[in-house]
């Protein structure tokens, strides 16, 4: 059992590790939508586009998603601790290449493949430490929700930050943030964050499997990507990806038939519970970012605000899921995962509702703001329960490969939600009629949402704190 101090509290080294891991889930979030908001900073810079710009921000997320599996593996290979310092070492290291880029490759190199890279390796350890470490389920699901919220809370201030920064500074300063809050975490996790499985370099590493998963969700986004510019290749890029995905669920299933040790075991995908957790994750992480990447390019691109303006209209959004994370932990002790995730999916598509009604009436930054309050607080209440129904579904054993699957999802919807609600909004901002694109943009991410609220419809029916 985890211990408690006299006053309920985690004892001061759980305390620090906690910290730890909840500033690495909040940086990795605030990397993937902090520049949405410098889109235009960015391109005038680089001498690119929208689409460029689009491009680096879809990449960092597809970097993490195609890799997060194998990196969930790696910890149980090279340790959790190991990852995690070495995660945050590539990733502070693209953050300061990316801080000097004279370039878009550059700007690539640094952002979307070594901070990619990074994130892939150190987010896997956060969950796996966090379940380790915090063995009874209320201090895990505490544990969780604080991680979650940061998540959550990085990724929808990020672009109030972000802007803040880009305005006041530039947008290069916001890398330079990023790398002074890793190195914090670096000098934290050390003497706070303790691993205590050890590891085992004698474990084989299905490194043909890690090709095909990463190249069958690559292809998917990639496909979607194009469309705007080659809408022929997009049905060839998400078949192929597609194909690969089923030749590696088929190279597992025939892996674990000859007594071998594939890069994921098919028993993760045998519990309903977590099958369609996996789904709710995809989903809410894909109306995260697809909102976040869509409103910030429409109102910079098609209305002309600059970084602080587009970022201050995300206040509205931060606050929204700052309240529902504060509630969080009471609701979860009255109420069930399933009615949480459920009303967190019909709150947020409302707020969407909303956010086009009221903004298109008003015409005007102002009638946005109730729709994005409404988003974060469906967001906010959401993200921490559906974390739970996943992770909670499994045992120690299999909590590497679990959180590493988990977070892959969540980060395909993040890949997603740029790439499918981008692709609509950016192939139509030099129409004649960029409104009509924003709004097919928003109507794809509610979209989003509806799938994901009937597929919470079909989570177990279990009582708060149980194992489902």
């Amino acid at each position: 059992m985890t211990e408690r101090t006299s006053t309920g509290r985690f004892p001061a080294g759980l305390r620090r590790a906690l910290v730890a891991f909840a500033l690495a889930q909040f940086i990795c979030s605030f990397a993937g939508s902090n520049m949405n908001v410098m889109i235009t900073d960015i391109s005038k810079d680089l001498n690119t586009g929208v689409q460029g710009v689009q491009l680096a921000i879809t990449l960092f997320l597809l970097v993490m998603a195609a890799l997060m599996i194998p990196g969930g593996k790696l910890t149980d290979v090279f340790g959790r601790k190991w990852c995690l310092q070495l995660g945050l070492l590539l990733f502070g290291s693209g953050a300061l290449i990316s801080a000097f880029a004279p370039g878009l490759g550059v700007l690539i190199i640094g952002y979307s493949i070594l901070e990619g890279v990074g994130t892939a390796l150190l987010i896997p350890p956060v969950y796996i430490l966090t379940t380790l470490l915090f063995q009874d389920i209320g201090s895990r699901a505490r544990a969780f929700g604080a991680i979650s919220a940061m998540g959550g809370i990085g990724a929808v201030a990020g672009p109030l930050i972000g802007g803040f920064i880009a305005y006041a500074v530039s947008w290069r300063a916001a890398f330079v943030l990023q790398t002074l809050i890793v190195l914090a975490i670096v000098l934290l996790a050390r003497k706070a964050v303790h691993d205590p499985l050890p590891a085992d370099r004698s474990l084989p590493f299905d490194v043909a499997g890690a090709i095909l998963s990463a190249a069958g969700l690559v292809l998917i986004v990639m496909g979607i990507l194009v469309a705007d510019e080659n809408a022929a290749m997009t049905p060839a890029l998400v078949i192929a990806g597609v194909l690969m995905l089923v030749w590696f669920f088929l190279r597992v299933r025939a892996m674990e038939r000859a007594g071998r040790e594939p890069l994921l075991s098919l028993a993760l995908f045998r519990k309903r519970a977590s099958n369609l957790g996996l789904i709710t994750q995809n989903m809410q992480w894909l109306m995260v970012m697809g909102t976040s990447f869509v409103v910030s390019t429409y109102l910079q691109v098609i209305k002309g605000y600059n970084a602080i303006e587009t970022g201050a209209v995300f206040t509205a959004t931060t606050v929204g899921v700052l309240l529902s994370s504060v509630f969080a932990e009471r609701m979860a002790r009255r109420r069930p995962q399933r009615t949480l995730i459920m009303a967190g999916f019909a709150v947020t598509v409302a707020g969407i509702v909303l956010l086009l009604w009221l903004g298109s009436a008003t015409g005007g930054i102002g009638g946005m703001i109730p729709g994005l309050f409404i988003i974060g607080l469906g967001l906010g209440g959401m993200l921490t329960p559906s974390v739970n129904v996943v992770q909670s579904s499994f045992g120690e054993d299999l909590q590497g490969e679990i959180s590493g699957l988990s977070r892959s999802v969540s980060n395909l919807g993040s890949s997603l939600g740029a790439a499918l609600a981008g692709t609509i909004l950016v192939a139509g901002v030099d129409s004649a009629n960029p409104d009509r694109a924003y709004l097919w943009a928003m109507a794809a991410v509610a979209g989003a949402g509806v799938i994901g609220l009937i597929a919470a419809t079909f989570l177990p029916r279990t009582r708060p704190g149980a194992v489902v």
